[in-house]
């Protein structure tokens, strides 16, 4: 029994690598996708045009607005003059902040505190509003902390420091890269594994695996080995992209990040054999497997915090493995979580992978069997 499965796991890793467009599509869409998203998929705000309106133009003022023009975050694109100006520069997507500082600005802040600082924010993106004035709102308290000493005025008595743990410099990519080690796993796992079944068929290969002595749950076992490992591989050479190219720090466990993944790999495997056995055709396989990977990525928590999807939506995550791998793998990169830390989430991914197994067994012996 043990040579029969261990024949058929060689035979498929033989099918998958030997054939060129097997071996791109397990490792050229991955590292083109991790590329692409780690650089283009990010919540940080660079670069932002924005626009001055000083009416004062006092050595105040100035000191004010040059922390925004030494800053990498903002790009002055230009002063305005006029109330007019001002409505057509936002209008016309010329800037998307425009800072306004009033005529008595400097009066103000030696006599009557607090000067106002006018900031205008395109809020057509709202996120992106959002940020911009978390930016503006820093700069503005770096300057009453440098400034307010230095002319002999007591600062406020309770003063805000905040400090980011587990991503000091608040970078995206830090928390986009590893999202991608359990996402682009997804998407490989199901990719091969989905296509297996489908390709012996229209192959006319798998009537002649049916005519050996081989048992339904053997064939399905000689399709899972092969599948975890690829998935198993597919988490090195990403979890290494991260590391050495994107230069994300890894401060966990590294034998408990493997083991909720291959975890996850089974519960993916598992619905990628489903899909397999009932296609007739690999076209079927494909358009199967994308059925399943888009909601899965969605409902995973890889973009938007699953505590603001609605109730009934928040259950139905439940049973998305993609869910508990992105928990996992998020905490031991950044958080620096072992075994004790994340075992919680093994059990939900161990039990998705127990049902998905045994479904891919079960359909196979109904469909193919």
């Amino acid at each position: 029994m043990v040579q029969r499965i261990f024949g058929l796991i060689v035979k498929e890793l033989l099918a998958l690598f030997q054939d060129k467009r097997s071996r791109f599509v397990v490792i050229g869409p991955p590292l083109i996708q991790l590329i692409i998203f780690g650089y283009a998929a990010t919540f940080d705000v660079n670069r932002v045009a924005y626009a001055v309106y000083d009416e004062e133009n006092s050595g105040a003022s100035r000191d004010l607005l040059a922390r925004f023009e030494g800053s990498r975050v903002f790009r002055c694109t230009g002063r305005i003059h006029s109330d007019q100006e001002l409505a057509k520069v936002i209008d016309c997507k010329q800037a998307l902040l425009v800072l306004h500082v009033g005529r008595n600005f400097s009066r103000d802040l030696f006599t009557a505190p607090p000067a106002r600082l006018q900031a205008i924010v395109d809020g057509r993106n709202s996120n992106t509003a959002g940020i911009l004035l978390g930016y503006v709102n820093q700069i503005v308290l770096d300057f009453n902390a440098n400034w307010l000493p230095l002319h002999g005025i007591k600062p406020p008595p309770a003063v805000l420091q905040p400090r980011s743990w587990f991503n000091p410099n608040l970078e995206s990519r830090w928390f986009i890269v590893p999202g991608l080690l359990a996402t682009l796993t997804l998407v490989v796992s199901i990719m091969s594994v989905g296509l297996s079944v489908a390709r012996e068929r229209e192959a006319g290969t798998l009537d002649q695996l049916l005519v050996t002595p081989m048992r339904s749950w053997e064939i399905v076992l000689g399709k899972v080995v092969p599948g975890l490992v690829v998935a198993m591989g597919e988490v090195t050479l990403i979890f290494l992209a991260a590391i050495l190219w994107f230069r994300i720090p890894f401060v966990g466990n590294l034998l408990a990040l493997y083991v909720g993944l291959a975890f996850y790999s089974l519960a993916t495997i598992g619905v990628g054999l489903i899909i397999s056995s009932l296609s007739m055709t690999q076209q079927q396989a494909l358009l199967g497997s994308f059925f399943f990977l888009s909601p899965a990525i969605v409902l995973s928590g890889f973009s938007t915090p699953i505590r603001n999807m609605p109730e009934v939506v928040q259950w139905l995550t439940l049973l998305n493995p993609l869910r508990y791998a992105l928990v996992v793998v998020r905490r031991v990169f950044l958080e620096g979580a072992g075994f004790a830390d994340v075992w919680t989430e093994y059990i939900p991914m161990a039990l998705i992978a127990l049902a998905t197994l045994l479904g891919a067994w079960w359909v196979f012996r109904r469909r193919v069997g």
